[in-house]
C-alpha cells in the first residue's frame, strides 16, 4: 500500500500563498503553483480562518541572542549578576529572571534560552470580545439579526459614543468569527453573515453577462438628472428582479438617497406582469418620493412606456453589461440574499411577508448613512414632504 507523503511548506512559500489568497486566487490556482493538491493549501489557510496571521517580531525591549551569549560568557568567567547587568546596561532584575527561567547558574545556555523566550512569546493575547463577554453577547445578538460586523461596530459607536468599553472594530468581529481559537464568538454565527463561506476571502467583483433583449426607446442612464446622480434629493429609485428557484422572482426597489427598500411580489416575469405590479406599488407613494426609476436592460421592462404613462415616473436604463451603474440596488440584492438565499422558491412569499423582510433590512444601520437606518432617513423625508 502506497502512502502519500506529508506536504511541508517553507515560510517563503506560505507568504506567497497568503499573497495570492489576498489577490483573490482560488485554492486550486494557488495549489497549481506548487504542483500540490488544493487540500494542503486549504489546511494552512483554514488554521486562521483565511486571515493572514501577523508576522512575528521580537520586541525591541527583549534580550537579544548576542546579549544572552554575553550573559553566558560572563557567568563562566564568574561575574556577578549586577556586574553582568552593568555590562549590558540592563536592570539586575532582568538578568536575574533570565537566568532563573532558563536553567539557573549551572545550566544556562544562550541559544536554548533565546529559543525558549521566542516560544513563550507565542502565547495568544485575549481579544476584546473574549475579555468583555457582555459586549460579545451584544455582538452575537446583532449578528443573529443579520447585521454585518461593520454595521454592528458603527451602531455601537453611535449608540455609546462616550463608552469605549462598548466599542469594537468590525475587523475584530470578523477575526473572532473566523479564528475560533480566540474563543469569543461561536462558529454557528457565521451562517448569519451576508456570505457564509467558512474562510475569509478578499473582495472580488463580478459582473452580469448581458443576455437581455433590446429595449425599444430606452433612455440611457447618462440622461438621468444630476440631482439623481449625486443623491441630492430623494425620490430616485433603482430596481431589478431577484430570482429564486422554480422560475420564481420578485422585484426589488431601493431609493438612492435613503437606501430605503421595497419588495414587490410578482406572479411572472413577462413585461405586462412586472409593469402592472410596479405601477400598483408606485401608487403607494406621493410623486415627490418617486420621480425616476433606473433599471437594468432586462426584457421585463420593455413595457417601460406604459409604466411612465400610468405613473408619470421616468425610467432610465443602464448601459449594456454595466449593472454596476445601479450599484445601490446591486448591493441591496446582495444583502437580501441573507433572507432569500439562492435556490429558495420566492413565489411562496406573500406580499405581507416580503414587506416584513423589507422592514428588517430597512431597520439595519448603514455605514453610508452614518449608521442611521434607511427607515429613519425615509421617515424624515416623508415628514418633510408631508
Amino acid at each position: 500500500m502506497k502512502y502519500r507523503t506529508r506536504t511541508y511548506y517553507t515560510d517563503s512559500q506560505k507568504a506567497l500563498m497568503w499573497e495570492r489568497w489576498k489577490q483573490g486566487q482560488t485554492l486550486h490556482q494557488i495549489a497549481g503553483m506548487f504542483d500540490r493538491h488544493h487540500g494542503s493549501i486549504r489546511q494552512i489557510l483554514a488554521e486562521t480562518g483565511g486571515i493572514r496571521p501577523p508576522e512575528r517580531r521580537r520586541s525591541s525591549l527583549a534580550l537579544t541572542l548576542a546579549e544572552r551569549e554575553e550573559i553566558s560568557r560572563a557567568m563562566v568567567a564568574g561575574f556577578s549578576i549586577r556586574a553582568i547587568a552593568t555590562i549590558l546596561e540592563r536592570a539586575p532584575s532582568t538578568v536575574s529572571r533570565e537566568i532563573k527561567r532558563n536553567g539557573g547558574q549551572g545550566c544556562y545556555r544562550a541559544t536554548r534560552a533565546d529559543q525558549a523566550a521566542w516560544d513563550r512569546a507565542h502565547r495568544p493575547k485575549l481579544c476584546k470580545l473574549a475579555e468583555n463577554r457582555a459586549l460579545a453577547r451584544i455582538v452575537a445578538d446583532k449578528l443573529q439579526l443579520q447585521w454585518s460586523p461593520e454595521q454592528i461596530a458603527g451602531w455601537l459607536k453611535h449608540t455609546y459614543p462616550s463608552d469605549e468599553t462598548c466599542h469594537v472594530s468590525h475587523e475584530t468581529i470578523y477575526r473572532s468569527l473566523f479564528i475560533q481559537a480566540r474563543g469569543a464568538l461561536k462558529k454557528e454565527l457565521l451562517q448569519h453573515l451576508r456570505r457564509t463561506r467558512g474562510m475569509r476571502r478578499s473582495r472580488h467583483y463580478t459582473q452580469k453577462t448581458d443576455i437581455h433583449g433590446r429595449i425599444v426607446d430606452a433612455v440611457s442612464i447618462s440622461e438621468r438628472p444630476a440631482t439623481a446622480e449625486d443623491r441630492a434629493v430623494p425620490g430616485h429609485w433603482e430596481g431589478d428582479l431577484l430570482f429564486g428557484s422554480s422560475n420564481s422572482q420578485i422585484a426589488t426597489l431601493v431609493e438612492r438617497q435613503t437606501r430605503y427598500v421595497m419588495l414587490v411580489k410578482l406572479t411572472g416575469k413577462d413585461t405586462e406582469t412586472v409593469v402592472d405590479a410596479l405601477v400598483k406599488n408606485a401608487r403607494k407613494l406621493p410623486q415627490e418620493l418617486y420621480k425616476s426609476l433606473t433599471w437594468d436592460r432586462g426584457s421585463e421592462m420593455s413595457g417601460h412606456k406604459q409604466f411612465t404613462l400610468a405613473t408619470d415616473i421616468k425610467v432610465y436604463f443602464c448601459d449594456p453589461q454595466n449593472p454596476w451603474q445601479r450599484g445601490t440596488n446591486e448591493n441591496t440584492n446582495g444583502l437580501l440574499r441573507q433572507y432569500l438565499p439562492k435556490g429558495i422558491d420566492v413565489s411562496t412569499y406573500s406580499q405581507a411577508k416580503l414587506n416584513a423582510l423589507a422592514r428588517r433590512l430597512n431597520e439595519r444601520p448603514r455605514k453610508t448613512l452614518n449608521f442611521q437606518t434607511p427607515a429613519e432617513m425615509f421617515n424624515q423625508t416623508v415628514a418633510s414632504t408631508g
